[in-house]
């Protein structure tokens, strides 16, 4: 079976990978080119096919199958994020597991309020299921997260950590700026084991590759970003996984790539559709 340690980092690599883990500039306090990359955004639903895109000789994840469905919805003071997938692996002994997500949260637009949801399924049984909210003092500053759900748990948030959706602004605020890699704290609830270290390296921008089947996407920047992921609890040199993807200007993931080493996963776009603006 899948060691649970990377069961727990599909789950969050597919969402910060898709909103990202956000800083609101440069530095630490929100700035007017933050509020330009926001402008920006796209409301969407996006519909994924993933699958097993390489595995070494060693792995003993022999295939990987599914589909990914994500919102990212301007909620007038603050944006939600829904993002549900169905995953089966396949492994080399002849076993097979299924991975069932559904995962919802709610982030202020000043970056300083948290609220996270996740039901996970393995196998039709109940693996996790982690409720919560998280709060910054300030941007750039100390925080905390309280979990309601497995158990109640306080947790305190180091100086400079960030929510996802923040960062994902972020990812964007550097990239229009043609700066190239930072290194930032996020947390996003995806489990109790705290917030995670993500070092961003982002590539050359250039037109969408699937901007002529996509409408939405034609004449929209793409940049290359390829992120790294350490615990912070831990004091391995390497990451636990590594993510690409390619993220356009309006938010949109045209694809991703998910690195754990010794297997990865890729998501291929299929559908997007407009989701309607608030009346705020």
């Amino acid at each position: 079976m899948l060691p649970l340690s990377n069961r727990r980092s599909v789950a969050r690599s597919v969402l910060c990978a898709v909103t990202g883990a956000l800083l609101l500039t440069v530095g630490t306090v929100p700035t007017a080119r933050s509020a330009d990359a926001a402008a920006e955004i796209l409301p969407h639903r996006a519909i994924y096919k993933m699958s097993l895109q390489s595995a070494r000789n060693s792995s003993k994840v022999s295939d990987v199958r599914g589909r990914m469905m994500f919102e990212w919805a301007d909620a007038c003071d603050g944006w939600t994020t829904e993002q549900r997938f169905q995953l089966r692996f396949a492994y080399t002994e002849g076993e097979e597991m299924t991975m069932n997500t559904n995962y919802t949260t709610w982030e202020a637009k000043d970056g300083l309020r948290y609220r996270f949801n996740v039901r996970k399924l393995i196998n039709g049984e109940v693996d996790d299921d982690v409720r919560g909210e998280a709060t910054l003092a300030k941007a750039g500053g100390t925080g905390s997260a309280h979990f309601t759900k497995p158990g109640e748990q306080d947790m305190a948030l180091p100086e400079g950590t960030m929510f996802p959706t923040a960062h994902t602004l972020a990812i964007l605020d550097h990239a229009r700026a043609g700066e190239r890699f930072f290194t930032r704290t996020i947390f996003d609830g995806a489990d109790a084991e705290g917030p995670t270290e993500v070092s961003t390296v982002i590539g050359q921008g250039g037109p969408a590759k699937e901007g002529a089947e996509q409408p939405l996407l034609r004449d929209k920047t793409a940049w290359p970003v390829r992120m790294a992921f350490f615990p912070t609890q831990s004091e391995a040199s390497q990451p636990e996984y590594e993510m690409s993807l390619r993220l356009l200007q309006n938010g949109v993931a045209e694809s991703m790539q998910i690195d754990y080493g010794d297997f990865t996963v890729k998501a291929v776009l299929e559908k997007l559709e407009v989701l309607p603006k608030p009346g705020c």
